[in-house]
């Protein structure tokens, strides 16, 4: 138990974790511990690629180095800590673990919103000004976008954080997910809710709707310039710019939009549950192979980069 300012009487949290039969356990162990494997190996590739070959050297890379970053980074927030749950007989998370567990899986979860907006904008100006685009996405403002993108995550994750922390938990300390969810924490306390659950929604609005709204339009603005001059080139340079992201933003997005903003009247933590596992663990596995499998450049930089592997080995 654990005595403060803020009351806190609960010293960890029971988390249920997934909604498995016992006799499935180690199945479904095996299959997420290559879920997460694949996540970390597929985005580390990615990364090293973009960082190695200096044909990555560009804007639109810069994004997706950092957007394979927060992917890796976000499924490793939650993941571990399940797959040990999975094979322990009291699966608890401390007190302490579980506000580490908030602020970093809101910090990674925002940062990739943020870096989504910064590459549909990349995007944007790639197809619609393809003349000045070097002149507009100049390496001060990429960096700058970066940078924003770091400073709003760190400042949206803390203020959560230290008002999860204000709270007070002296009863039940059972969390129906398999993390430290926010929303499923709020429902255990025994103080008022009532300012986190505003800014939740507040701060919700700005991290999530605002940048799906700002992809959605610079997306109309580029079917917009594609129709201005309809040709079969412009439509297919369009789409092999342009697929890879719309494929991500569309598997991202649809999850947290159905999950968050779609309430139904018999709300099921087993659907909250399998939702979130779809943006946490098959969304950041998904999209290594989504850019690497739609992307001439980084299939190149994998040639270049084995080929010279097996020059030196050759030497």
């Amino acid at each position: 138990m654990i005595m403060g300012k803020n009351q806190t009487l609960i010293s960890e949290f029971l988390l249920l974790g997934l909604p498995i039969q016992p006799e499935h356990q180690n199945l479904f162990y095996a299959l997420f511990l290559a879920m997460y494997l694949t996540t970390v190996l597929g985005n580390l590739i990615i990364i090293t690629l973009i960082h190695l070959d200096s044909h990555l050297h560009t804007p639109m890379y810069l994004f997706l180095s950092n957007l394979s970053f927060s992917d890796l980074c976000f499924s490793s927030v939650t993941m571990p800590k399940l797959l040990q749950n999975m094979q322990s007989e009291v699966p608890s998370i401390p007190y302490a673990g579980c506000l580490t567990q908030i602020y970093f899986f809101l910090f990674f979860g925002d940062l990739g919103n943020f870096i989504l907006v910064a590459m549909a904008y990349d995007r944007y100006v790639a197809i619609c000004f393809p003349l000045h685009y070097t002149t507009i996405m100049s390496p001060k403002l990429c960096l700058s976008l970066v940078v924003l993108s770091w400073v709003q995550t760190t400042f949206y994750s803390l203020l959560h954080t230290l008002l999860v922390n204000r709270l007070s938990f002296c009863a039940d300390n059972v969390i129906p997910h398999f993390f430290c969810e926010i929303s499923a924490l709020l429902k255990l306390a025994c103080s008022d809710t009532q300012v986190n659950e505003w800014v939740l929604f507040i701060i919700g609005g700005i991290v999530v709707v605002i940048p799906f709204l700002l992809i959605l339009v610079s997306y109309a603005k580029i079917v917009s310039s594609i129709l201005k001059v309809p040709s079969a080139r412009g439509i297919c340079k369009a789409f092999s710019t342009c697929g890879s992201h719309l494929s991500v933003v569309s598997l991202f997005y649809g999850t947290v939009i159905g999950l968050y903003l779609c309430p139904t009247a018999n709300k099921s933590t087993v659907k909250d549950t399998v939702m979130a596992l779809m943006y946490t663990v098959v969304t950041p596995m998904l999209n290594p192979f989504i850019y690497s499998l739609r992307n001439r450049d980084i299939k190149g930089a994998l040639r270049r980069a084995l080929f010279r592997k097996k020059n030196s080995f050759c030497v």
